[in-house]
């Protein structure tokens, strides 16, 4: 009998196209995953240009400190050697309060606050004392400024001047009711215990935007302000030399308002600075915790 030959068998060549078929899907996986380690490798800093970074953000912190200080230094001045003092009677000593408190709430503490989290010691801990200190601090400061429009309003409404009639009034309203909705909205969404995650999302970038906003409208309150005053007191009458000759007060004053213009652009720098923020190897759904939930960096 004649043997048929025997058949030819189809899996080494089966195999060979498996492995032709599959090498180009291998070699595009390998290129994805090499084109992504580059991509890591430049977006992550290098130890130098990040001690730079550390290095360049603290000095910024220093001139913040020492402008902030100077502001509540210079008002002081101003109220205390120029203006009489200081009294809670309905008089011009009770609206001197106005300027102090609101230099010192509504702008030195605000920006002092707005920066803490730029702050490197508060890198690499937990961000719930953090957050708790930065919620107080702004509290403390609403509440210096709602003290300093109380006198203003007491002054006002004691000898019959109207009140919220002045472009300066309404900026500093402004700041001080969206600095109010802020708190609130921030509180009830990074602190609280039942807000919910969506919700914090959605709040981190409007709170952002809306603090710089507010910093931003109470240093054109504050400016306002002090050129206002300036131009009503110093008239040249009642021994005063008028505002146009520059005497000591108004030197003094204007430097306050370059002062409070320095402090404004050197807090707004830190925080508009991508290379000086935190540093939170959390996920950015979670980087905003309840107090509940909130775990160490």
């Amino acid at each position: 009998m004649q043997q048929e030959p025997p058949a030819l068998s189809s899996a080494p060549l089966n195999l060979q196209l498996t492995q032709f078929s599959s090498e180009p899907g291998q070699s595009n996986s390998r290129s994805a995953r090499r084109a992504a380690h580059l991509r890591e490798g430049q977006k992550k800093p290098s130890g130098t240009s990040r001690m730079r970074a550390v290095v360049s953000l603290s000095i910024c912190l220093l001139v913040c400190l020492a402008l902030g200080l100077a502001c509540v230094l210079l008002v002081y001045l101003w109220s205390s050697r120029f203006r009489g003092g200081f009294q809670w009677d309905g008089s011009e000593l009770e609206f001197n309060w106005h300027p102090v408190l609101m230099t010192s709430g509504l702008v030195v503490m605000y920006g002092y606050a707005a920066v803490l989290y730029r702050v490197p010691l508060t890198w690499g801990q937990s961000k719930l004392p953090w957050k708790l200190l930065h919620s107080g601090l702004m509290l403390l400061a609403l509440l210096l400024s709602v003290v300093g429009l109380c006198a203003v309003f007491d002054v006002h409404n004691k000898k019959n001047i109207p009140c919220l009639y002045s472009l300066h009034s309404w900026v500093g309203i402004s700041a001080v009711v969206l600095f109010a909705v802020q708190w609130v909205a921030g509180f009830t969404g990074f602190l609280l215990p039942w807000s919910p995650l969506s919700f914090r999302k959605l709040l981190r970038p409007l709170h952002v935007w809306l603090g710089g906003s507010i910093l931003t409208l109470s240093i054109a309150a504050c400016v306002s302000g002090i050129n206002a005053k300036l131009i009503f007191v110093l008239k040249g009458n009642n021994h005063t030399e008028p505002y146009s000759r520059l005497p000591p007060e108004a030197l003094l004053a204007n430097s306050l308002g370059v002062m409070i213009v320095a402090f404004g652009l050197v807090v707004l720098r830190i925080l508009t600075n991508k290379k000086w923020q935190r540093p939170d190897p959390q996920p950015l759904d979670t980087a905003y915790r309840p107090l509940n939930q909130e775990e160490n960096d």
